[in-house]
Protein backbone atom coordinates (compact mmCIF):
# COMPACT_ATOMS: atom_id res chain seq x y z
CA UNK A 1 0.00 0.00 0.00
CA UNK A 2 1.06 3.41 -0.52
CA UNK A 3 2.29 5.39 2.74
CA UNK A 4 -0.92 7.75 2.82
CA UNK A 5 -3.62 6.32 0.51
CA UNK A 6 -3.39 2.64 -0.49
CA UNK A 7 -5.69 1.55 -3.53
CA UNK A 8 -7.95 -1.70 -1.78
CA UNK A 9 -6.36 -4.11 -3.50
CA UNK A 10 -3.87 -7.16 -3.02
CA UNK A 11 -1.83 -5.28 -6.17
CA UNK A 12 -2.64 -1.57 -5.00
CA UNK A 13 -2.92 1.16 -7.99
CA UNK A 14 -3.27 5.08 -7.74
CA UNK A 15 -6.97 6.25 -8.96
CA UNK A 16 -9.00 9.10 -10.23
CA UNK A 17 -12.49 9.61 -10.54
CA UNK A 18 -15.34 11.77 -12.49
CA UNK A 19 -19.37 11.56 -11.66
CA UNK A 20 -22.55 11.90 -13.58
CA UNK A 21 -26.20 10.15 -13.73
CA UNK A 22 -27.08 8.57 -17.13
CA UNK A 23 -29.99 6.28 -18.56
CA UNK A 24 -30.03 2.88 -18.01
CA UNK A 25 -30.46 2.54 -21.72
CA UNK A 26 -27.86 1.81 -24.40
CA UNK A 27 -27.63 2.32 -28.55
CA UNK A 28 -28.19 -0.91 -30.63
CA UNK A 29 -25.16 -2.97 -30.42
CA UNK A 30 -25.53 -2.76 -26.28
CA UNK A 31 -27.52 -4.86 -24.06
CA UNK A 32 -31.43 -3.28 -24.29
CA UNK A 33 -31.06 -2.73 -19.99
CA UNK A 34 -27.48 -2.21 -18.61
CA UNK A 35 -28.86 -1.83 -15.71
CA UNK A 36 -31.68 -1.93 -13.58
CA UNK A 37 -33.29 0.70 -10.79
CA UNK A 38 -36.01 0.60 -8.08
CA UNK A 39 -38.94 0.81 -10.48
CA UNK A 40 -42.43 -1.00 -10.90
CA UNK A 41 -40.70 -3.75 -12.14
CA UNK A 42 -38.35 -3.78 -9.97
CA UNK A 43 -39.89 -3.17 -6.34
CA UNK A 44 -38.17 -2.42 -2.93
CA UNK A 45 -37.14 -5.67 -1.08
CA UNK A 46 -40.53 -6.91 0.66
CA UNK A 47 -38.52 -6.97 3.87
CA UNK A 48 -37.62 -3.63 5.57
CA UNK A 49 -34.86 -2.47 7.50
CA UNK A 50 -36.40 -1.08 10.72
CA UNK A 51 -34.38 0.55 13.73
CA UNK A 52 -32.23 -2.07 15.81
CA UNK A 53 -33.57 -4.69 13.20
CA UNK A 54 -30.85 -7.73 11.63
CA UNK A 55 -29.33 -6.54 8.30
CA UNK A 56 -29.85 -10.59 7.63
CA UNK A 57 -32.96 -10.41 5.18
CA UNK A 58 -31.03 -7.15 2.56
CA UNK A 59 -27.75 -9.22 2.81
CA UNK A 60 -29.06 -12.74 1.64
CA UNK A 61 -31.30 -11.08 -1.12
CA UNK A 62 -27.84 -9.12 -2.22
CA UNK A 63 -25.07 -11.11 -1.85
CA UNK A 64 -25.69 -13.92 -4.85
CA UNK A 65 -24.97 -10.74 -7.16
CA UNK A 66 -21.55 -9.86 -5.48
CA UNK A 67 -18.72 -11.29 -7.28
CA UNK A 68 -14.84 -12.66 -6.45
CA UNK A 69 -12.48 -11.27 -8.87
CA UNK A 70 -9.03 -13.16 -9.35
CA UNK A 71 -6.80 -11.87 -11.78
CA UNK A 72 -3.59 -13.07 -13.48
CA UNK A 73 -0.89 -10.98 -15.10
CA UNK A 74 1.97 -11.85 -17.29
CA UNK A 75 4.78 -9.37 -17.88
CA UNK A 76 8.05 -10.15 -19.33
CA UNK A 77 10.82 -10.02 -17.07
CA UNK A 78 12.89 -7.02 -16.52
CA UNK A 79 16.05 -8.92 -15.64
CA UNK A 80 18.90 -9.47 -17.65
CA UNK A 81 19.71 -12.90 -18.39
CA UNK A 82 22.30 -14.43 -16.34
CA UNK A 83 24.86 -15.53 -18.42
CA UNK A 84 25.75 -12.80 -20.95
CA UNK A 85 28.83 -11.65 -23.28
CA UNK A 86 30.37 -13.69 -26.23
CA UNK A 87 30.85 -17.60 -25.80
CA UNK A 88 34.29 -19.73 -25.56
CA UNK A 89 34.39 -22.40 -28.20
CA UNK A 90 33.46 -24.95 -24.51
CA UNK A 91 29.95 -22.93 -24.17
CA UNK A 92 31.53 -20.75 -21.25
CA UNK A 93 31.33 -16.85 -21.37
CA UNK A 94 34.46 -14.55 -21.61
CA UNK A 95 33.77 -12.60 -19.39
CA UNK A 96 36.10 -13.04 -16.59
CA UNK A 97 33.42 -11.86 -13.61
CA UNK A 98 30.68 -14.80 -14.99
CA UNK A 99 33.73 -17.23 -15.31
CA UNK A 100 35.01 -16.70 -11.94
CA UNK A 101 31.25 -17.11 -10.42
CA UNK A 102 31.30 -20.16 -12.70
CA UNK A 103 34.14 -21.37 -11.04
CA UNK A 104 33.51 -20.98 -7.50
CA UNK A 105 29.36 -20.68 -7.50
CA UNK A 106 28.72 -23.30 -10.38
CA UNK A 107 26.69 -22.20 -13.40
CA UNK A 108 24.07 -19.14 -13.08
CA UNK A 109 20.64 -20.33 -14.00
CA UNK A 110 18.81 -17.69 -16.66
CA UNK A 111 16.64 -15.75 -15.82
CA UNK A 112 12.98 -16.96 -16.58
CA UNK A 113 11.59 -15.26 -19.39
CA UNK A 114 8.03 -14.06 -18.06
CA UNK A 115 6.68 -13.27 -14.52
CA UNK A 116 3.18 -13.94 -12.97
CA UNK A 117 1.34 -12.25 -10.62
CA UNK A 118 -1.95 -12.99 -9.10
CA UNK A 119 -4.64 -10.50 -7.46
CA UNK A 120 -8.14 -10.56 -5.58
CA UNK A 121 -11.19 -8.01 -5.87
CA UNK A 122 -14.37 -7.82 -6.03
CA UNK A 123 -17.35 -6.77 -8.16
CA UNK A 124 -21.20 -7.26 -8.90
CA UNK A 125 -23.23 -8.00 -11.27
CA UNK A 126 -25.47 -5.47 -13.09
CA UNK A 127 -27.51 -7.30 -15.83
CA UNK A 128 -28.54 -11.20 -16.38
CA UNK A 129 -25.95 -10.55 -20.12
CA UNK A 130 -23.07 -10.81 -17.29
CA UNK A 131 -21.78 -7.61 -17.16
CA UNK A 132 -19.76 -6.66 -14.15
CA UNK A 133 -18.98 -3.75 -12.44
CA UNK A 134 -15.84 -3.27 -10.58
CA UNK A 135 -12.35 -0.80 -10.79
CA UNK A 136 -10.08 -0.30 -13.74
CA UNK A 137 -6.93 -1.18 -11.01
CA UNK A 138 -8.39 -4.67 -10.45
CA UNK A 139 -8.71 -6.16 -14.16
CA UNK A 140 -5.77 -3.96 -15.29
CA UNK A 141 -3.35 -5.48 -17.69
CA UNK A 142 -5.03 -8.91 -16.47
CA UNK A 143 -3.98 -11.98 -18.92
CA UNK A 144 -6.52 -14.12 -17.58
CA UNK A 145 -9.90 -13.33 -15.24
CA UNK A 146 -12.07 -15.85 -13.35
CA UNK A 147 -15.11 -14.76 -11.40
CA UNK A 148 -16.56 -16.96 -8.74
CA UNK A 149 -20.01 -16.88 -7.47
CA UNK A 150 -21.51 -17.28 -3.92
CA UNK A 151 -22.23 -20.91 -5.13
CA UNK A 152 -18.94 -21.42 -6.26
CA UNK A 153 -19.49 -21.74 -10.01
CA UNK A 154 -16.39 -20.20 -11.35
CA UNK A 155 -16.64 -18.25 -15.10
CA UNK A 156 -13.78 -16.75 -17.54
CA UNK A 157 -14.26 -13.49 -18.00
CA UNK A 158 -13.36 -10.58 -20.33
CA UNK A 159 -12.83 -6.62 -20.04
CA UNK A 160 -15.73 -5.21 -21.94
CA UNK A 161 -14.28 -1.25 -21.34
CA UNK A 162 -11.76 0.04 -18.79
CA UNK A 163 -11.63 4.21 -17.62
CA UNK A 164 -8.58 4.22 -15.37
CA UNK A 165 -8.45 8.39 -14.83
CA UNK A 166 -12.23 6.90 -13.16
CA UNK A 167 -11.04 3.76 -11.94
CA UNK A 168 -14.07 1.78 -13.36
CA UNK A 169 -14.12 -0.98 -15.54
CA UNK A 170 -16.83 -3.09 -17.02
CA UNK A 171 -16.12 -7.06 -17.88
CA UNK A 172 -18.13 -9.93 -18.93
CA UNK A 173 -19.36 -14.13 -18.21
CA UNK A 174 -18.19 -15.81 -20.95
CA UNK A 175 -21.35 -17.92 -21.54
CA UNK A 176 -23.30 -16.46 -18.49
CA UNK A 177 -25.47 -18.84 -16.49
CA UNK A 178 -29.41 -18.13 -16.54
CA UNK A 179 -31.25 -16.26 -13.82
CA UNK A 180 -28.04 -14.44 -13.03
CA UNK A 181 -28.37 -12.69 -9.82
CA UNK A 182 -28.25 -8.71 -10.35
CA UNK A 183 -28.25 -5.94 -8.21
CA UNK A 184 -30.11 -2.42 -8.86
CA UNK A 185 -27.97 0.93 -9.10
CA UNK A 186 -28.95 3.68 -6.87
CA UNK A 187 -28.77 7.43 -7.07
CA UNK A 188 -25.65 8.52 -4.83
CA UNK A 189 -26.35 12.25 -5.49
CA UNK A 190 -29.05 11.37 -3.13
CA UNK A 191 -26.94 9.65 -0.17
CA UNK A 192 -26.28 12.25 2.33
CA UNK A 193 -23.86 12.16 4.97
CA UNK A 194 -24.61 9.81 8.36
CA UNK A 195 -26.87 7.77 5.67
CA UNK A 196 -26.31 3.65 6.39
CA UNK A 197 -24.60 1.80 4.18
CA UNK A 198 -23.25 -1.89 3.77
CA UNK A 199 -19.90 -2.49 1.75
CA UNK A 200 -19.54 -6.23 0.42
CA UNK A 201 -16.58 -7.98 -1.31
CA UNK A 202 -13.64 -10.00 -0.96
CA UNK A 203 -10.97 -8.52 1.73
CA UNK A 204 -8.15 -10.86 1.65
CA UNK A 205 -9.91 -13.11 -0.28
CA UNK A 206 -12.21 -13.83 2.60
CA UNK A 207 -15.62 -13.86 -0.12
CA UNK A 208 -18.86 -12.84 1.08
CA UNK A 209 -17.64 -10.34 3.94
CA UNK A 210 -19.93 -7.71 5.11
CA UNK A 211 -19.45 -4.64 6.78
CA UNK A 212 -21.68 -2.20 8.00
CA UNK A 213 -21.37 1.89 8.86
CA UNK A 214 -22.09 5.27 7.63
CA UNK A 215 -21.29 7.51 4.59
CA UNK A 216 -18.92 10.00 6.50
CA UNK A 217 -18.57 12.47 4.12
CA UNK A 218 -19.02 13.20 -0.11
CA UNK A 219 -16.93 14.90 -2.06
CA UNK A 220 -13.77 13.61 -0.99
CA UNK A 221 -10.67 14.54 -3.22
CA UNK A 222 -7.70 11.82 -2.74
CA UNK A 223 -5.21 12.94 -5.95
CA UNK A 224 -5.88 15.95 -6.75
CA UNK A 225 -7.13 14.81 -9.99
CA UNK A 226 -9.96 16.59 -12.04
CA UNK A 227 -12.10 13.60 -11.25
CA UNK A 228 -12.00 12.93 -8.12
CA UNK A 229 -15.72 12.69 -5.90
CA UNK A 230 -15.36 10.08 -3.68
CA UNK A 231 -17.74 9.04 -0.90
CA UNK A 232 -15.86 7.83 2.26
CA UNK A 233 -17.34 5.91 4.84
CA UNK A 234 -16.18 3.97 8.11
CA UNK A 235 -17.64 1.13 6.93
CA UNK A 236 -14.84 -1.78 7.38
CA UNK A 237 -13.00 -1.52 3.68
CA UNK A 238 -9.68 -3.78 3.19
CA UNK A 239 -7.73 -5.03 0.20
CA UNK A 240 -9.73 -7.39 -1.81
CA UNK A 241 -12.87 -5.29 -1.51
CA UNK A 242 -11.65 -3.01 -4.72
CA UNK A 243 -14.62 -3.27 -7.07
CA UNK A 244 -17.39 -4.28 -4.67
CA UNK A 245 -20.59 -1.97 -3.88
CA UNK A 246 -21.34 0.06 -1.65
CA UNK A 247 -25.26 -0.47 -0.52
CA UNK A 248 -27.65 1.46 0.93
CA UNK A 249 -30.19 0.11 3.27
CA UNK A 250 -32.63 -0.01 0.03
CA UNK A 251 -30.22 -2.50 -1.75
CA UNK A 252 -29.28 -0.15 -4.24
CA UNK A 253 -25.61 0.37 -4.99
CA UNK A 254 -24.61 4.05 -4.46
CA UNK A 255 -20.81 3.39 -4.73
CA UNK A 256 -18.07 1.61 -6.01
CA UNK A 257 -15.54 0.47 -3.19
CA UNK A 258 -11.79 1.69 -4.16
CA UNK A 259 -9.40 2.99 -1.88
CA UNK A 260 -8.52 3.12 2.04
CA UNK A 261 -6.40 5.58 3.92
CA UNK A 262 -3.13 3.43 4.91
CA UNK A 263 -3.66 1.49 8.54
CA UNK A 264 -0.48 2.85 9.46
CA UNK A 265 -1.78 6.21 9.56
CA UNK A 266 -5.75 5.77 10.05
CA UNK A 267 -8.80 3.14 10.36
CA UNK A 268 -11.84 3.18 9.25
CA UNK A 269 -11.92 6.23 6.47
CA UNK A 270 -12.44 3.90 3.04
CA UNK A 271 -13.48 5.60 -0.24
CA UNK A 272 -16.11 4.57 -3.11
CA UNK A 273 -16.56 5.83 -6.54
CA UNK A 274 -20.08 7.44 -6.71
CA UNK A 275 -22.25 5.07 -8.54
CA UNK A 276 -23.81 7.81 -11.09
CA UNK A 277 -20.24 8.32 -12.27
CA UNK A 278 -20.00 4.59 -13.36
CA UNK A 279 -23.49 5.15 -15.11
CA UNK A 280 -22.30 7.73 -16.89
CA UNK A 281 -19.76 6.15 -18.21
CA UNK A 282 -21.03 2.87 -18.69
CA UNK A 283 -23.00 3.37 -22.17
CA UNK A 284 -19.87 4.61 -23.58
CA UNK A 285 -17.63 1.91 -21.69
CA UNK A 286 -20.14 -1.30 -23.04
CA UNK A 287 -19.99 0.77 -26.83
CA UNK A 288 -16.60 1.74 -27.17
CA UNK A 289 -14.28 0.25 -24.47
CA UNK A 290 -13.08 3.64 -23.33
CA UNK A 291 -14.25 7.05 -22.68
CA UNK A 292 -14.19 10.30 -24.63
CA UNK A 293 -14.50 13.41 -22.29
CA UNK A 294 -16.16 16.84 -23.37
CA UNK A 295 -13.91 19.59 -23.44
CA UNK A 296 -14.78 23.60 -23.10
CA UNK A 297 -10.95 24.86 -23.19
CA UNK A 298 -11.04 26.67 -19.99
CA UNK A 299 -9.01 26.70 -16.78
CA UNK A 300 -11.51 27.52 -13.54
CA UNK A 301 -10.97 27.78 -9.56
CA UNK A 302 -13.46 27.40 -6.58
CA UNK A 303 -15.52 30.40 -5.65
CA UNK A 304 -13.97 31.95 -2.26
CA UNK A 305 -15.33 34.42 0.07
CA UNK A 306 -12.69 36.57 -1.26
CA UNK A 307 -13.25 36.18 -4.80
CA UNK A 308 -16.73 36.74 -4.22
CA UNK A 309 -16.35 40.00 -2.46
CA UNK A 310 -13.67 40.94 -5.10
CA UNK A 311 -16.21 40.75 -7.93
CA UNK A 312 -18.88 41.99 -6.12
CA UNK A 313 -20.85 38.76 -5.74
CA UNK A 314 -21.73 39.06 -1.88
CA UNK A 315 -24.71 36.72 -2.44
CA UNK A 316 -23.06 33.89 -4.41
CA UNK A 317 -21.27 31.47 -2.32
CA UNK A 318 -20.85 28.37 -4.64
CA UNK A 319 -20.10 28.50 -8.40
CA UNK A 320 -17.08 27.99 -10.44
CA UNK A 321 -14.75 31.31 -11.90
CA UNK A 322 -13.40 30.95 -15.29
CA UNK A 323 -10.01 31.81 -14.74
CA UNK A 324 -8.61 31.51 -18.49
CA UNK A 325 -10.18 31.21 -21.99
CA UNK A 326 -8.15 29.06 -24.21
CA UNK A 327 -7.95 30.62 -27.63
CA UNK A 328 -9.65 28.99 -30.26
CA UNK A 329 -11.54 26.66 -28.27
CA UNK A 330 -15.33 25.73 -28.09
CA UNK A 331 -15.32 28.34 -24.76
CA UNK A 332 -13.49 30.77 -26.71
CA UNK A 333 -15.71 30.71 -30.19
CA UNK A 334 -19.22 30.42 -27.90
CA UNK A 335 -18.05 33.67 -26.12
CA UNK A 336 -17.23 32.33 -22.38
CA UNK A 337 -14.99 35.35 -20.71
CA UNK A 338 -12.53 34.89 -18.16
CA UNK A 339 -14.24 36.05 -14.92
CA UNK A 340 -17.35 34.49 -15.51
CA UNK A 341 -18.97 32.82 -12.87
CA UNK A 342 -20.59 29.30 -13.66
CA UNK A 343 -23.00 28.51 -11.48
CA UNK A 344 -25.31 25.76 -13.32
CA UNK A 345 -23.99 22.89 -16.32
CA UNK A 346 -27.48 22.42 -18.04
CA UNK A 347 -29.62 23.65 -15.41
CA UNK A 348 -27.74 21.48 -13.04
CA UNK A 349 -26.62 23.62 -10.21
CA UNK A 350 -22.22 23.90 -10.17
CA UNK A 351 -21.10 24.58 -6.57
CA UNK A 352 -17.03 23.92 -7.23
CA UNK A 353 -14.96 23.98 -10.30
CA UNK A 354 -14.17 20.07 -9.85
CA UNK A 355 -17.89 19.87 -10.40
CA UNK A 356 -17.90 21.60 -13.10
CA UNK A 357 -14.85 19.66 -14.74
CA UNK A 358 -16.51 16.39 -14.26
CA UNK A 359 -19.97 17.26 -15.66
CA UNK A 360 -18.29 18.79 -18.49
CA UNK A 361 -15.98 15.31 -19.49
CA UNK A 362 -19.10 13.62 -18.98
CA UNK A 363 -20.72 15.37 -21.96
CA UNK A 364 -19.77 13.65 -25.44
CA UNK A 365 -17.82 15.29 -28.38
CA UNK A 366 -19.91 17.09 -30.42
CA UNK A 367 -22.67 17.60 -27.28
CA UNK A 368 -23.91 20.98 -25.93
CA UNK A 369 -23.14 22.45 -22.63
CA UNK A 370 -25.37 25.04 -21.64
CA UNK A 371 -23.64 27.18 -18.93
CA UNK A 372 -25.37 29.92 -17.01
CA UNK A 373 -23.15 32.31 -15.95
CA UNK A 374 -23.10 35.73 -14.21
CA UNK A 375 -21.23 38.28 -15.49
CA UNK A 376 -21.05 42.16 -14.51
CA UNK A 377 -23.79 41.27 -11.76
CA UNK A 378 -25.97 40.18 -14.91
CA UNK A 379 -27.22 36.37 -15.39
CA UNK A 380 -26.68 34.71 -18.54
CA UNK A 381 -26.95 31.56 -20.74
CA UNK A 382 -23.96 30.72 -22.84
CA UNK A 383 -24.30 27.52 -25.24
CA UNK A 384 -21.30 25.62 -25.90
CA UNK A 385 -20.53 22.61 -28.41
CA UNK A 386 -17.81 20.94 -26.80
CA UNK A 387 -14.65 19.13 -27.84
CA UNK A 388 -12.80 15.86 -27.51
CA UNK A 389 -10.74 16.49 -24.54
CA UNK A 390 -6.42 16.41 -25.66
CA UNK A 391 -5.02 13.98 -24.14
CA UNK A 392 -3.50 16.46 -21.50
CA UNK A 393 -6.04 16.01 -18.91
CA UNK A 394 -4.27 17.80 -16.83
CA UNK A 395 -5.18 21.31 -18.62
CA UNK A 396 -2.26 23.44 -19.24
CA UNK A 397 1.30 22.94 -17.59
CA UNK A 398 2.64 24.94 -15.04
CA UNK A 399 5.83 26.64 -15.40
CA UNK A 400 8.24 27.93 -12.63
CA UNK A 401 9.21 31.61 -12.87
CA UNK A 402 12.47 33.03 -13.17
CA UNK A 403 13.50 36.02 -11.22
CA UNK A 404 12.23 39.34 -12.29
CA UNK A 405 13.93 42.65 -12.46
CA UNK A 406 14.15 44.44 -8.55
CA UNK A 407 12.55 47.61 -8.07
CA UNK A 408 10.32 50.17 -10.06
CA UNK A 409 11.66 52.62 -12.46
CA UNK A 410 7.91 54.72 -11.56
CA UNK A 411 9.29 56.75 -8.20
CA UNK A 412 8.75 56.84 -4.54
CA UNK A 413 5.53 57.61 -4.28
CA UNK A 414 4.39 54.33 -6.16
CA UNK A 415 6.83 52.42 -4.19
CA UNK A 416 4.70 53.32 -0.95
CA UNK A 417 1.32 52.88 -2.23
CA UNK A 418 2.59 49.09 -3.28
CA UNK A 419 3.39 47.97 0.33
CA UNK A 420 -0.24 47.92 1.10
CA UNK A 421 0.33 44.72 -1.08
CA UNK A 422 3.44 43.80 -0.18
CA UNK A 423 5.16 43.66 -3.94
CA UNK A 424 7.86 45.24 -5.70
CA UNK A 425 7.17 46.21 -9.68
CA UNK A 426 8.74 45.98 -12.65
CA UNK A 427 7.62 47.27 -16.33
CA UNK A 428 7.04 43.76 -18.68
CA UNK A 429 9.60 44.12 -21.40
CA UNK A 430 9.33 41.14 -23.97
CA UNK A 431 12.43 39.84 -23.00
CA UNK A 432 11.38 39.57 -18.93
CA UNK A 433 8.14 38.01 -20.54
CA UNK A 434 10.26 35.09 -22.65
CA UNK A 435 12.35 34.51 -19.34
CA UNK A 436 8.81 34.09 -17.36
CA UNK A 437 6.99 31.62 -20.04
CA UNK A 438 4.12 34.36 -19.96
CA UNK A 439 2.03 34.57 -23.03
CA UNK A 440 1.25 38.49 -22.12
CA UNK A 441 2.54 41.35 -24.11
CA UNK A 442 1.37 43.96 -21.51
CA UNK A 443 1.04 43.92 -17.84
CA UNK A 444 3.49 44.34 -14.74
CA UNK A 445 5.61 42.02 -13.41
CA UNK A 446 5.85 41.24 -9.13
CA UNK A 447 10.25 41.51 -9.34
CA UNK A 448 9.50 40.26 -5.12
CA UNK A 449 6.58 39.31 -2.69
CA UNK A 450 7.23 40.68 1.13
CA UNK A 451 7.02 37.77 3.48
CA UNK A 452 3.58 38.09 5.64
CA UNK A 453 2.23 40.76 3.40
CA UNK A 454 -1.52 40.29 1.86
CA UNK A 455 -0.39 39.60 -1.32
CA UNK A 456 2.24 36.62 0.23
CA UNK A 457 -1.13 35.48 1.88
CA UNK A 458 -3.07 35.66 -1.46
CA UNK A 459 -1.05 33.32 -3.12
CA UNK A 460 0.97 36.16 -5.09
CA UNK A 461 4.34 34.83 -6.13
CA UNK A 462 7.45 36.34 -7.58
CA UNK A 463 7.56 36.46 -11.46
CA UNK A 464 3.79 36.96 -11.87
CA UNK A 465 2.74 39.24 -14.22
CA UNK A 466 0.07 41.24 -13.17
CA UNK A 467 -2.54 41.81 -15.88
CA UNK A 468 -5.82 43.42 -14.80
CA UNK A 469 -6.50 45.51 -11.00
CA UNK A 470 -10.32 45.30 -10.36
CA UNK A 471 -11.00 44.15 -13.80
CA UNK A 472 -8.68 47.26 -14.97
CA UNK A 473 -5.69 46.06 -17.57
CA UNK A 474 -2.46 47.86 -16.44
CA UNK A 475 0.65 47.95 -18.25
CA UNK A 476 2.75 50.09 -15.71
CA UNK A 477 3.65 49.69 -11.89
CA UNK A 478 2.15 53.31 -11.97
CA UNK A 479 -1.00 52.09 -12.98
CA UNK A 480 -1.01 49.34 -10.28
CA UNK A 481 -0.24 51.51 -7.98
CA UNK A 482 -3.34 54.35 -8.62
CA UNK A 483 -5.98 51.68 -8.84
CA UNK A 484 -4.36 50.28 -5.43
CA UNK A 485 -4.33 53.62 -4.01
CA UNK A 486 -7.46 54.68 -4.43
CA UNK A 487 -8.63 51.91 -1.89
CA UNK A 488 -8.80 51.61 1.85
CA UNK A 489 -7.32 49.13 4.22
CA UNK A 490 -9.51 45.76 4.59
CA UNK A 491 -10.81 46.75 0.83
CA UNK A 492 -10.42 43.62 -1.11
CA UNK A 493 -8.65 43.86 -4.52
CA UNK A 494 -8.93 41.44 -7.34
CA UNK A 495 -6.23 41.25 -9.73
CA UNK A 496 -5.47 38.92 -12.59
CA UNK A 497 -2.42 37.22 -13.58
CA UNK A 498 -0.34 35.26 -15.83
CA UNK A 499 1.79 33.02 -14.13
CA UNK A 500 3.79 30.79 -17.13
CA UNK A 501 1.40 29.99 -19.73
CA UNK A 502 -1.48 30.33 -17.59
CA UNK A 503 -3.89 33.06 -16.12
CA UNK A 504 -6.00 33.50 -12.96
CA UNK A 505 -7.85 35.29 -10.62
CA UNK A 506 -6.81 36.50 -6.60
CA UNK A 507 -7.92 38.62 -4.79
CA UNK A 508 -5.74 40.36 -1.97
CA UNK A 509 -7.39 42.02 0.65
CA UNK A 510 -5.33 45.23 1.27
CA UNK A 511 -3.64 46.01 4.47
CA UNK A 512 -2.60 49.68 5.87
CA UNK A 513 1.25 51.33 5.42
CA UNK A 514 1.97 51.22 9.55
Amino acid sequence: MRPVVSVVSILGVAIAIASCGAEGRADAGTPKEIWRERDAAHPSPAVTVPAQASLAPLIKELKPAVVNISTTTVTKNPRRPAVRGPRSPRGQSNDPWEQFFHQYFGAPQDAPEEQRSSSLGSGFVINQDGYILTNNHVVKDATDIRVRLTDNREYVAKVVGKDPLTDVAVIRLENPPKNLATVPLGDSDKAEQGDFVVAMGSPFGYRESVSFGIVSAKDRTLSGGPYDDFIQTDAAINPGNSGGPLFNLRGEVIGINTAIVSPQIGQGIGFAVPINLAKGLLPQLLAKGTVARGYLGVSVANLTPDLAQAFGLAQETQGAVIQQVMPKTPAAKAGVQAGDLVVALNAKPVQSSGELTRGVALIPPGGKATLTVLRNGARKDVTVVVAQRPDNEEGLNRSEPSEGDEGSSEGQPQAQKEIKLGVKLAPLTPDLARELGSKATAGVVIADVESGSPAERAGLQKGDVILEVNRQAVSSPAQVGKIVGGAKPGDMVLLRVSRGPNALFIAVRLQSNS
